[in-house]
Parts: C-alpha cells; structure tokens; sequence
C-alpha cells in the first residue's frame, strides 16, 4: 500500500483506545473556537492589539508564582492532561469553509493550526495549579517532532474529534500525543498521530521554567513514558551529527560519489579525463536548483498567538501550503500529505515581520516527493534577516515523478 509510510503507534494511549469505537457527534465535548478562548483565559491575553503592550506588563507580575525547582510542584498523571476535543464539520455547516479546499477535502493547514493550539492547552492542563486563574507559564511550541496520516482524505461534512495527553515530561519540556479521528457510519475512525514537543518559559517568555514531572502509572505508561525519552536523545544525536558539525558517513559519502558520477558528462574527450566542471541531468530528472517555489507573508496582529507573537499553527499553514504547492507543480498531480516530520520552531517571529519561506524538493522517490520550506523573517527597520523555522514535508503524488537531483555539495 502506498501508505506503508503512515506507521500508526505501536503503544497507542490506553485513554484513547476507547476512542476508535466512540459512536455520535459527542455534544458534551469542547469545540476548538473554545480551546482558544480558554488560553486566552488562561494567559490573560488581550483580544485587543491596541491592549497588548499592557497585557504583556500585567504577566510581569505573576513571577512570583513560578516553582523555583521543579521537585516544589506536585507530580501529574497522564491521564490529568487528557483532553478530548471536537470539531463539528458535520453537525455544524457553517465553519466548514473555513476548513475546505477546492478538491472538496479539509485543509490540511487549519488541521497543523488546531494541533497546536491544541497542544498548548494540553500542556496547560498538566501545568494548571488549583489556586491559581492565571497560569505564570508561557508554554509556546518548540518542536513537531512527527505527524504521521493514515487517511489519504479528510471528509469536509464528517466530525473530527482530536484527543491528546503529555506522554513525556523533562524539566522545563513536555512531549505532547495526540490522535485525531473523523466521524464515518457511527464510528470514529483514526486519521492521524502527532508528537508536538513544548517549551515552558516564564511569564514574559524569556528564561525556561519548570513543570510538573509525570508519573506513570501502568506498564503500558512506562512504555509510553520510555518513547518520550528514546525520542529526546534521538533528537539530541540528530542535532550533533549536522553536516556542519560532523563529515558525512562512509555511506553517505559514498551515496554522494554516486549522485556525482551519474551526472558527469563522460562524453568528453580529449586528454583522457572527464572535467568535473561538466555535468548532464540524466534521464527523467530535475536539477534541484531548478524545483523551488517562493512566498512572501506580511505578518499582521491577527495571526498573533496569546503571547503577541506570531501563532505556530499559521506559520506551519503557510510553510505546508506553499510545500503543497511545491509538490503540485512539480509532480503535475495532486499531491496528498503522508507525513510532516522536523520541524524546529528557532526562533520567534515578531508581529509586523516579513516572512521569507521558500520552499524545495529535495528527495524524490517513485510517486512519493519530499519537500523542504525554510521560513525567514525579514525586519525591516533593522534590515535583519534571520532563519525562524525548517519544515519537512512528505507527499504523495497521484502519479510517478521525476527524479530531484542535486549539483552542489550543498
């Protein structure tokens, strides 16, 4: 099947296992439109762009509620964070056009928006302190660490209910699972898993801040539990074996020797030996220079998170529509989303910013194109420019595509 990508957990939550035979619409459930009234709530947030520069100075004051190490907060369990959340595509019509496309499926992009916003209010919930309305903690996202889909569409008229819990807790992190799955014949069915990692920093985002440690409190927990931490060192290796850092493997390099030599022109004659100066594309092939798409977003106060900078959830829209658009055209098909993996939140981008995203094929594979968006952020008065985030994207096209190959080290 095309779809051997989509490798749905092997340790699914023990709370969302009850989930895959939920029947009805769930009217006692919370909808999305309240996941960000209740952060807001939660942060203090001003709804007001006017208002924001004093709501920002009103957090200040909530230092002081800050744990100043993290064995000073009670522990939680998973299933104190759970949440169960639904978007009524099917029983309420009018948001559905927010949510659809021209091919009569949902967005993708609003799905990677309510994710994370979903993820922030997952993390609240573990982090919330009885006596306190207000929560000290700015929890912003640092990190989709994996979103693998096992529908190839998304229904625009079926409710979709995402669930969630912290999986994993460090000191100052927390690894956020949560499922989502639509509504069909009665059932809820799963459409796709996702890892979100999140950052708790003090009330002016500024230093990291402790949480609350997780306990688990079965096998099957501890399992969970073990993932969260495989997944954080695997993160750490990953971060150390950067080509900038590190040569390439022995196999690696010899999978760079062999890119090389398919593309040198050995047609050339003469004192006996090939310039390397001289390149052909084999053929059905693309130069990858050639494969790139470019966007330019203006970023106004409307796409502001609860911490007056611009939300996760927009920039990771963005980044996939312009990565569709990518694949789109260099497929000449419709290409459908498989998996979105790595995508490092750097830095923060300020409201009033230009933001850069450039998007490229760089791995091809029969039907299946993998694309890249760098996303940079240009400030204007400071003539600044400076990378904010990396996304990776993988699609799969209704029909082979041609082979990317690159000419550059690079």
């Amino acid at each position: 099947s095309a779809y051997r990508l989509c490798i749905m957990r092997k340790l699914p939550s023990v709370l969302a296992r009850t989930l895959t035979s939920g029947t009805s619409a769930s009217p006692g459930l919370p909808d999305m439109s309240k996941v960000r009234t209740k952060l807001r709530d939660i942060v203090g947030a001003s709804t007001n762009w006017r208002d924001h520069v004093q709501a920002m100075q009103e957090r200040k004051a909530l230092h002081t509620l800050l744990a100043k190490r993290q064995e000073d907060l009670p522990p939680r369990r998973m299933k104190d964070s759970y949440l169960e959340v639904i978007l009524p595509l099917g029983s309420q019509p009018e948001i559905r056009e927010k949510y659809l496309n021209v091919h009569n499926s949902v967005r993708f992009g609003r799905i990677l928006e309510d994710l994370d916003s979903l993820g922030v209010l997952i993390c609240y919930t573990h982090t919330k302190q009885e006596m306190q309305q207000r929560s000290p903690l700015s929890i912003v996202t640092a990190l989709v660490d994996k979103i693998n889909l096992c529908q190839k569409i998304i229904h625009p008229d079926c409710d979709i209910k995402f669930t969630g819990n912290v999986s994993w807790v460090g000191k100052t992190s927390m690894e956020v699972t949560m499922h989502m799955l639509q509504l069909h014949g009665g059932d809820y069915s799963p459409v796709l898993d996702a890892t979100f990692v999140m950052v708790a920093r003090d009330p002016e985002n500024k230093r990291r801040a402790f949480v609350n440690p997780l306990i688990p409190e079965s096998p099957e927990e501890e399992e969970i539990f073990k993932q969260g931490e495989l997944n954080k060192l695997k993160r750490i290796e990953f971060s150390t074996a950067s080509l900038l850092k590190m040569a390439p493997t022995a196999e690696e390099r010899n999978i760079v020797h062999d890119i090389f030599l398919n593309t040198l022109d050995t047609r050339q004659e003469g004192e006996g030996t090939v310039s390397f100066q001289s390149r052909k594309l084999p053929p059905n092939s693309v130069w990858m220079e050639d494969a790139k798409l470019k966007g330019l977003q203006i970023c106004h106060p409307e796409e502001r998170n609860i911490f007056n900078r611009i939300f996760g959830g927009f920039l990771m829209r963005k980044a996939f529509e312009l990565g569709w658009a990518t694949a789109c055209s260099y497929g000449g098909s419709r290409p459908f989303i498989v998996s979105v993996d790595d995508i490092m939140f750097q830095k923060p981008v300020e409201v009033g910013s230009l933001l850069l995203l450039s998007g490229q094929v760089c791995y091809t594979e029969k039907n299946y194109i993998q694309i890249r968006v760098h996303s940079e952020v240009y400030n204007a008065n400071t003539r600044e420019q400076h990378t904010t985030n990396t996304f990776h994207f993988t699609f799969i096209s209704e029909n082979e595509v041609p082979q990317i190959v690159p000419k550059t080290y690079g």
